[in-house]
């Protein structure tokens, strides 16, 4: 770090010392709220969603060849297919903007292009089955269909938008597969996709979200899903004694490592900065009273859909929280626009999760990827408002 940026850092930390009033009730709750929210963060999303999802993206470094990932998800690739597969690959995951970040990573180090990996990223936390029907059951049929046939429009324009703004050069597909270990493979194709099967489920059904009825589908695989992760765990067990060398787990379990060391310091910090500002969901205990997030989302002019976007896209969702703190905004008065605007930008984007995306992909194209999110986010909730 250079003397001047050490020399901005202290005079930054200097005069927020100095200057804010931290005796003040509202900075002191803030505060408080700043670390119950990285609490809660950790005890509901760090061991069953973000560890399960670490995993998965080093088996992905490890274990997929880099000629298969840049045959569905590279710049040549066939269009169609590489963008169906990465949304719907993302799709079936169920997972929030945070826990799908190390997939993505794993997929975009391992060499797909630019646009399959952002429609991935895009398409895992905003393309929920389970969330779209909650969605309609709670807040109306209008919401919940627009919200699907939005998010999936939307993961596939923004990572076709992505892969022309920012074109992956030319022989960067031959230079990866070139470079790929001509190591043999111990498995066969079967054998890996019953691996990759087996770590999915585990962090589809570790996380397993509590329905909000007593009854049904959902609520009795909530009731056994702690019996069938420990069953995955055990065959995944068994698996890796049968068809996995020492230094193959070795390598898995450094990779896995990696992906964690990068991103769960800037996950926490985002955490932070987010309860700080906006508080947990239904608290109203951040520095930003929630009434004037309320007053700002009332009717249906570009402005409120714009800000219901930005909101959305700073806010943290857990998976399916989105909707119960919908409910409430709707029953302030938020039209139903921007709630649709903020549907299809929150669950996405998240403070959190663009600090860790900066530092995948840089600045200029999270900075691209945000805006697209926000811009097609606010424009749908214009026209789903001015038709509802």
């Amino acid at each position: 770090m250079k003397d001047r940026t050490r020399l901005l850092l202290f005079i930054v930390a200097f005069l927020i010392v100095y200057f804010v009033p931290f005796t003040g009730i509202r900075m002191q709750g803030a505060i408080l709220e700043a670390f119950l929210m990285l609490q809660e963060y950790a005890r509901e999303h760090v061991l069953f969603c973000l560890i399960p999802a670490f995993f998965i993206a080093g088996a992905i470094c490890i274990f997929i060849s880099k000629e298969a990932v840049i045959k569905y998800f590279g710049a040549r690739a066939n269009k169609i297919l590489s963008y169906g597969v990465a949304s719907i690959s993302g799709s079936i995951l169920a997972v929030c903007s945070c826990t799908v970040l190390p997939m993505f990573a794993g997929i975009y180090t391992r060499g797909a292009g630019i646009g399959p990996a952002t429609t991935f990223l895009y398409s895992g936390p905003a393309i929920n089955a389970l969330a779209i029907i909650l969605t309609a059951r709670v807040l109306g049929y209008e919401l919940g269909i627009a919200r699907a046939v939005g998010a999936i429009a939307f993961s596939i324009i923004i990572g076709l938008l992505m892969s022309l703004f920012f074109r992956d050069k030319q022989g960067t597909d031959e230079e990866l597969i070139a470079s790929e270990s001509p190591a043999g493979k111990s498995r066969s194709l079967g054998q890996n996709g019953l691996y990759f099967l087996v770590l999915v489920l585990i962090l589809i059904f570790a996380a397993w979200a509590k329905p909000t009825q007593a009854n049904g589908l959902w609520n009795t695989i909530y009731g056994i899903h702690w019996y069938l992760t420990a069953g995955l765990l055990v065959v995944l067990s068994m698996m890796l004694l049968r068809w996995f060398k020492k230094n193959e787990i070795t390598d898995w379990v450094h990779s896995t490592w990696i992906f964690a060391k990068q991103i769960l310091p800037l996950l926490f910090a985002g955490v932070l900065i987010a309860g700080f500002l906006l508080g947990r969901p239904n608290t109203d205990a951040g520095i930003i009273p929630s009434r004037f997030v309320a007053m700002l989302v009332g009717g249906n002019s570009l402005w409120s859909n714009f800000f219901a976007s930005i909101a959305g896209a700073f806010m943290y969702f857990a998976t399916l929280t989105e909707v119960p703190i919908l409910q409430g905004l709707l029953g302030s008065g938020m039209g139903k626009g921007p709630a649709l605007a903020l549907l299809l930008a929150g669950p996405a984007v998240s403070l959190p999760s663009i600090l860790v995306i900066h530092s995948i992909i840089g600045f200029k194209r999270t900075f691209c990827y945000i805006v697209l999110v926000v811009i097609m986010s606010s424009f749908a909730g214009w026209v789903f408002g001015a038709l509802f």
